[in-house]
């Protein structure tokens, strides 16, 4: 029977650092207050949980490369909400941030969590934040407590 890793189950611990996009706030409010309220019910303490406003989606890789850097978080979970407009700005936002957030997990061997949402209209960033389709801040703060367990597992 082969070895497996699965971090859907267990204990977590550590440190969780959390950037969010203050543009589009009525929206990242929620993802943000989703991703809390699952890493406290997970058994994260509050004084374990840091948050860092910026500006735009944007300027989430920067402050998740420093925040990863500092070796103090098991975790980074980046928040924002891209609305699609009347140009191609939102594409050229998205493509960037998801290929730093990517990098940077890969260079940093902290995980970086995708929680950006990319969407096409006011209405559809409010589904994911909350309404029908659930909230994206709780699934975003799922998976980063699954990334820890599961490098926990890991052979180093």
């Amino acid at each position: 029977m082969p070895r497996t890793f699965d971090g859907a189950t267990g204990p977590v611990a550590g440190r969780f650092a959390i950037v969010v996009s203050r543009y589009n706030e009525n929206v990242t409010g929620k993802l943000l207050q989703g991703a809390i309220e699952t890493l406290t019910q997970a058994g994260i303490a509050d004084d374990d949980i840091d948050v860092a406003w910026v500006p735009g989606a944007w300027e989430i890789p920067l402050i998740a490369q420093r925040m990863a850097e500092t070796g103090h978080y098991a975790a980074v979970l980046n928040l924002g909400a891209v609305i699609r407009g009347e140009t191609t700005h939102d594409e050229h936002i998205n493509r960037q941030v998801s290929l730093s957030l990517g990098e940077l997990s890969l260079v940093t061997g902290v995980p970086m969590l995708f929680g950006v949402l990319t969407v096409n209209s006011l209405e559809q960033a409010i589904h994911r934040s909350g309404g029908n389709v659930g909230n994206k801040g709780m699934e975003c703060a799922e998976a980063a407590l699954q990334m820890v367990r599961l490098l926990a597992q890991l052979p180093e």
